[in-house]
């Protein structure tokens, strides 16, 4: 088998991209609120400016996907690559306000390209066997960017100016366009693909979005939270705080390997929820902290068991998004990112709210009850269709 045609070189490629994707998010962390503040942007301009990135992600995702499905995959990387190497030359070279928005606006864009129709490709090229074991894979080296995102982009700030972290972005996103354009497109399934709203309509297609939406907003209403209860009532500096999410991130770097090959001998279904019970089962534990190394304790073993659902997920969709023996992997993948996005979008403000009110510790005893009770009767709806 030629290069061209190489499961594992697509895989590489894939890896790849998602990295730098995650890459050019993390490393404007540090950067874009210095280069707003010099274009006299207001903290509320600062936050809207983070926030567009979701509005693009959200309008491209499941049209991407569709059109991925009908005219293969390698094209729509190779522009979604493309993209975000021209959002991050904009970044680099904005002198205004509203070229920051274009730029950011391109970057969420380019991301719902990147992942779906990723994703998309190697459901194309693995069966349902092995599909688990490989997005561990991806989802592995993916998450090495969290940890390195930040710290690179400071890094690259302070040795070369606020341009260079975002050409250091666009090379690589080129590079990986480059890969794409290299490898041959595996065949579309025979056939029509079938319509973005059949699959929407299917039942387990609505089940599978729905675990999602709860994973996403359990994650996102954490991020918040957690730092505020360290900091108010641990008195923990932001160093340590830091150091604790750092360990975190860690355990979701090794974990997914570890996962992805028990999906084959499980199922997928199975593996997401048992993943999803047992991460909010033990949320309330994290109330329990009183010093740093509780805190370090109890955040592992949150992180280990969160990619216990995140990770067989993602070839769940794909066992889902097969329709009159037709393939719509876009498709699946586009309503993927939807569900995330919604409940990245929930979380926070949800999380936010009742913590204000109730504390950390009441918080996470609903979050749990809740998350459970939504886990088990999402399993019955799905049950009842299926029979």
């Amino acid at each position: 088998m030629s290069l061209r045609e190489s499961r594992s070189v697509a895989v590489a490629l894939v890896t790849c991209a998602t990295f730098t994707d995650v890459i050019a998010y993390s490393i404007a962390v540090p950067v874009l609120p210095d280069l707003s503040e010099r274009l006299g942007a207001t903290p509320t301009t600062i936050g809207l400016l983070f926030g567009s990135f979701g509005l693009t992600l959200l309008a491209v995702s499941v049209p991407m996907g569709a059109v991925s499905d009908r005219v293969g995959r390698r094209l729509p990387l190779v522009a979604g690559m493309i993209a975000l190497a021209l959002a991050s030359l904009l970044f680099a070279v904005s002198r205004s306000l509203p070229w920051l928005f274009a730029a950011r606006l391109v970057q969420g864009a380019a991301d719902g390209v990147t992942w779906v129709v990723g994703f998309a490709l190697i459901a194309d090229r693995y069966g349902s066997e092995d599909r688990g074991r490989v997005m561990g894979y991806v989802m592995s080296g993916t998450s090495v960017a969290l940890l390195l995102g930040p710290s690179l982009g400071g890094w690259l700030y302070a040795m070369g100016g606020i341009e260079l972290p975002f050409v250091f972005v666009a090379v690589m996103s080129l590079a990986c366009a480059a890969g794409f354009l290299v490898i041959r497109g595996a065949p579309l399934a025979a056939g029509h693909a079938p319509s973005a709203w059949s699959v929407i309509q299917s039942p387990a297609v609505a089940e599978c979005a729905a675990y999602v939406v709860v994973m996403g907003a359990t994650l996102a209403m954490l991020e918040p939270v957690l730092p505020l209860f360290f900091n108010r009532q641990l008195g923990l500096s932001p160093p340590q705080i830091g150091l604790l999410f750092g360990a975190a991130a860690g355990a979701w770097i090794v974990m997914p390997i570890v996962y992805g090959p028990l999906v084959g001998s499980w199922g997928s279904r199975r593996l997401v929820r048992l993943g999803l019970v047992l991460m909010v089962l033990w949320l309330p534990m994290l109330g329990l902290a009183v010093g740093v190394k509780s805190a370090l304790a109890l955040m592992l073993i949150e992180w280990m068991l969160v990619p216990l659902a995140v990770t067989p997920s993602l070839p769940y969709m794909a066992d889902v998004t097969t329709i009159d023996g037709a393939d719509a992997y876009g498709v699946g993948y586009g309503l993927y990112n939807t569900a995330w996005a919604i409940g990245l979008l929930i979380g926070p403000a949800l999380g936010g709210f009742v913590f204000e009110r109730a504390g950390l510790a009441a918080l996470l005893i609903a979050w749990s009850g809740a998350a459970i009770i939504v886990t088990l009767l999402l399993g019955r709806v799905q049950f009842r269709a299926s029979t």
